[in-house]
């Protein structure tokens, strides 16, 4: 069996150095590890797709994943090779929110691909409740990870790792009182709307990769995974799998990406636990020849925290306030693909 995850370890970072007299807030790194890693254990993968793994920096050195490395160093995970997103001028992981693809060290890593706003321009908008002059581009904020492997039994795997923004409203300081107050409905519904823009055409560049890798081979082995910040019956979910019931089109049936988790009990199915309600908004979805080696999904979500109501701040949790998903594949129905 190969068992791939997908896994928003929620601002992995190191312990900061504190200023005279002020005092620490939320876990320390220590303590997260002590839950992080027997749940990554438990996951028992092969590939995970890890999403808000911040990097670290030393003198003199370059900015690397030093409490990813840190975190995995005790666990069966230690010796993982680890790609990640990377800034244009340097080469190094970003400072916060990098996208990570951990494989096995006998999986060889054929290609990797950072995306963003490269398959699809950024749209321009004009705000109607601010004050904008002229049109400014729409920035999507996060990049796709697009990673192929090739598996020891010669099959290859296009692994796309993404994190779509999140439905809070976009902030706009001239609209706003202060960081969480908005002067009105109109200005915060227009923040909404733009947090929509980045995240749906987000999902539109995923869909665009994904319909570039079956140009170059209709059978190919993709799977899309992460924080898609979207059940998978909304917009940004709904770009990706390209039903034939939505397209109208037979003929692209071979395209249909489908959601893994639906074999998972309805009322065990969720990611993230806000307010007393559980929602599915990580995913794992697969093209047909995946599915076809597909077993079925896990989803570790029995010590999910309420991120909106303990605390009223995720930051004292050091668990995630995400749930691993685990997708399981029997590898010798997957190898039989191997041309």
């Amino acid at each position: 069996m190969i068992r791939i995850a997908s896994f928003n370890v929620e601002n992995l970072e190191e312990d900061l150095p504190l200023e005279p007299g002020q005092e620490r807030r939320g876990p320390t790194f220590d303590e997260r590890a002590a839950v992080l890693r027997p749940a990554l254990e438990r996951m028992r993968a092969d590939i995970i797709a890890f999403q808000e793994v911040h990097g670290q920096e030393r003198p003199g050195q370059p900015r690397d994943l030093l409490a990813l490395k840190a975190l995995l160093a005790p666990t069966s995970y230690a010796d993982f090779t680890l790609v990640t997103t990377q800034t244009k001028s340097s080469q190094e992981p970003y400072d916060k929110r990098n996208l990570v693809v951990a494989l096995r060290p006998d999986m060889v890593v054929e290609e990797r691909i950072q995306i963003n706003q490269d398959e699809t321009p950024a749209p321009e908008y004009r705000r109607t409740i601010g004050v904008d002059e002229a049109a400014k581009p729409v920035r999507w904020e996060r990049p796709l990870l697009c990673v192929k492997i090739r598996t020891p039994a010669g099959r290859e795997i296009h692994i796309l790792n993404v994190h779509f923004k999140s439905k809070l409203a976009v902030r706009d300081t001239d609209l706003m009182e202060d960081r969480f107050t908005w002067k009105s409905s109109a200005a915060w519904a227009e923040g909404f709307f733009l947090s929509s823009m980045k995240r749906v055409g987000a999902a539109l560049e995923a869909r665009v990769v994904i319909d570039g890798i079956f140009d170059a081979d209709p059978n190919a082995a993709i799977l899309i995974a992460g924080d898609f910040n979207a059940l998978s019956d909304e917009v940004p979910v709904v770009a990706i799998r390209g039903r034939v019931e939505d397209t109208g089109n037979a003929a692209l049936s071979g395209r249909v990406m489908l959601p893994l988790e639906d074999n998972v009990p309805s009322d065990k199915r969720f990611t993230l636990y806000h307010k007393g309600k559980g929602e599915m908004i990580d995913h794992i979805l697969a093209s047909r020849s995946m599915v076809q080696a597909f077993s079925h999904t896990e989803i570790h979500n029995e010590f999910l925290p309420d991120e909106s109501i303990a605390f009223a701040t995720d930051a004292k949790f050091p668990e995630s306030d995400h749930a691993p998903v685990v997708a399981v594949f029997d590898e010798a129905v997957l190898s039989n693909g191997v041309a």
